[in-house]
């Protein structure tokens, strides 16, 4: 059985994402979708309204899990049991920024590979740090995120700057 971790900080999961989750779902036999707390990264949700919101778009995909980790992706990857990391490719900067990923995740050990799948081409723009900034400015982000987490964007900087988004 090939099992796989897509670790990231998901803030707030994006149809970017999804689209790598879900064809994830077909090249391996389990994946496990994990949500990366940084000590380093300020984020908007919380851990648990992160997985939250990435459980209700994948209850369908029977072999993808859903969970959190903090510390070292390797050591992550050995408590789970694999060796094997997916991670989404947009564009030509994210594949120099993964690739040094991938090889530093490979010094620390050796026996770790890298994934890498190329998002569909409607996704290849989308990052998080756009999608809150356009809901923070008022925006409508609906083609870029499932509806329920636009609510949950717009929920959020209402109650952080009473802001009508």
């Amino acid at each position: 059985m090939k099992k796989a971790v897509y670790p990231g900080t998901f803030d707030p999961v994006t149809n970017g994402h999804l689209d790598v989750i879900k064809r994830g779902s077909i090249i391996f036999d389990t994946l496990i979708v994990s949500v990366g707390r940084n000590p380093l990264k300020e984020t908007l949700f919380s851990v648990k309204e992160r997985m939250e919101m990435i459980r209700d778009h994948v209850k369908e995909l029977q072999n993808v899990k859903v969970d959190c980790f903090d510390g070292m992706l390797v050591d992550y990857l050995k408590k789970q049991q694999t060796n094997i990391i997916l991670r989404g490719i947009r564009t030509v900067s994210d594949f120099e920024y993964e690739f040094q990923r991938a090889l530093t995740n490979r010094a620390l050990n050796k026996e770790v590979e890298t994934v890498f799948v190329m998002t569909s081409e409607q996704y290849s723009f989308l990052n998080s740090t756009l999608i809150r900034e356009a809901v923070s400015l008022g925006g409508s982000v609906s083609q870029f995120v499932p509806a329920d987490v636009e609510r949950r964007l717009k929920e959020k900087f209402k109650h952080m700057y009473g802001k009508n988004s």
